[in-house]
């Protein structure tokens, strides 16, 4: 395709519904894809023996290999699960994306947030921490170089909520997540009164990287369909909007 086809993601900072809509539809495409796998990945918990870690890695990369998607040759770098370099065709324009799907796994009684790295996302974390405000970048960018070309990066989070039973490990649910891109920052974490997180669970003076917990029921107040969940044992689900 001719590069005049392609929106320079560049100017999606000053287009936010643009940037909601790509962010929408890549989460619709995540969350098909784990919705259509979920009986496999209910029975592949129940099996497996792997850390939990592994096995919802494991899931999501067969649910998005199953489904399937446009892609672009290019080597994504950093630390998550799933990189994808892709295109994503849209009604009026087209747009080169570094889609970064990460998986988490967990007990059931952790299913209310997800522990991110700064690595993992764009924006800036903005919160209190003992009563002191905080500011830290996170260290993906919101626009990837990769060769001559450039994209906008979207991340997504799969989080598979499971019981310890008898028999093994039960699958219950798995909630599915679009992060905001960091053009997003004054509508989800203007301040460090008004955001999505929880202080995440690292010891500064241990010496431990930075972490940060994403409070899912703080962005579904920002905008309730970012965050989506499948029960596994529910055939019938409803997109939040």
């Amino acid at each position: 395709m001719s590069d005049a086809t392609f929106y320079n993601p560049h100017k999606l900072s000053s287009h936010l519904e643009q940037l909601e809509a790509i962010e929408k539809a890549s989460l619709r495409l995540v969350v098909q894809a784990i919705l259509d796998y979920r009986e496999y990945a209910k029975d592949i918990f129940s099996a497996e023996s792997d850390l939990v870690a592994d096995i919802g890695e494991d899931i999501t990369r067969e649910a998005l290999d199953r489904l399937g998607m446009s892609r672009i040759d290019r080597r994504l770098f950093g630390k998550v699960d799933y990189k994808r370099a892709r295109y994503l065709f849209l009604p009026e324009y087209a747009v080169r994306q570094a889609l970064f799907v990460d998986s988490k796994a967990e007990k059931v009684s952790g299913e209310n947030t997800a522990t991110l790295q700064t690595s993992q996302f764009s924006l800036k974390v903005r919160q209190l921490r003992n009563q002191k405000e905080i500011e830290e970048q996170g260290k993906l960018p919101c626009v990837l170089a990769v060769g001559n070309d450039l994209y906008i990066t979207t991340t997504i989070f799969v989080k598979y909520n499971y019981e310890e039973e008898d028999s093994g490990k039960t699958l219950k649910s798995i909630r599915v997540t679009a992060l905001p891109n960091g053009f997003l920052q004054e509508r989800y974490n203007p301040t460090p009164h008004d955001g999505i997180w929880l202080a995440g669970r690292n010891a500064p003076t241990r010496g431990e990287e930075f972490r940060v917990r994403l409070k899912f029921a703080s962005l579904q107040q920002k905008a309730q369909w970012r965050v989506q969940t499948i029960y596994v044992d529910n055939e019938e689900f409803e997109w939040q909007n």
